[in-house]
């Protein structure tokens, strides 16, 4: 059968313009996939390991990112974690003699942060964070006055995580896993090495 002019010329108008919405439609699902903002949230296990001793922390981070470009971001991350340190063996030096210990931590980190974005449902993501501490320790032991000190130092996260896309404008962070390190001078050693696991959710705000 054959097609005439005319009809050549509407099957290329179709068809171009099928071309276009596709086209369109692509760069606004890539769009999708580099937010201007993201906004995390969630549950942080901070393992710290000071002159021999270890301590288990259990809290909370949120962090928010600034992205300038699809794989480029500035974060803020703050942090606040709590742990009871066992000092039952206080009764082995003095017999009858109990007590309870509480430490407080609260981080607030800033750097920037690198991310892939070549899968729509996977983004993994490194960075690096500089900032501060905060920590208050409280001493409540029988027969002697309760004691609490507090201390500010430097501090730093150094490592990544990935997030799995879960609705349009949220995703699950499967894992965050970093390396803490913080300087508080206590009288042996200005050095704490620490491990911090996160997971939550992450919300996308704007598109690029």
């Amino acid at each position: 059968m054959e097609i005439k002019q005319g009809d050549k010329f509407q099957i290329m108008k179709k068809v171009t313009l099928a071309a276009l919405l596709f086209l369109g439609f692509s760069t606004i699902v890539m769009a999708q996939d580099k937010p201007k903002a993201e906004v995390f949230g969630g549950y942080s296990y901070l393992h710290t390991s000071d002159n021999g001793f270890s301590t288990n922390f259990n809290g909370a981070s949120g962090s928010v990112a600034i992205n300038a470009n699809e794989w480029f971001g500035v974060v803020g991350d703050f942090g606040y974690y709590h742990a009871s340190p066992d000092i039952s063996a206080i009764a082995v030096v003095l017999p009858g003699v109990n007590g309870s210990a509480s430490l407080n931590t609260f981080s607030f980190l800033f750097g920037p942060k690198i991310a892939m974005r070549g899968n729509e449902k996977f983004t993994p993501f490194a960075q690096a964070l500089f900032g501060g501490a905060h920590q208050t320790t409280s001493l409540d032991v029988t027969g002697f006055p309760s004691t609490s000190t507090s201390e500010t130092a430097f501090a730093m996260a150094l490592g990544g995580g990935f997030d799995v896309k879960v609705a349009k404008s949220v995703a699950i962070r499967l894992v965050q896993a970093e390396y803490v390190l913080t300087k508080f001078n206590d009288g042996a050693n200005n050095r704490q090495n620490s491990v911090r696991i996160s997971t939550g959710l992450v919300f996308r705000f704007g598109q690029h």
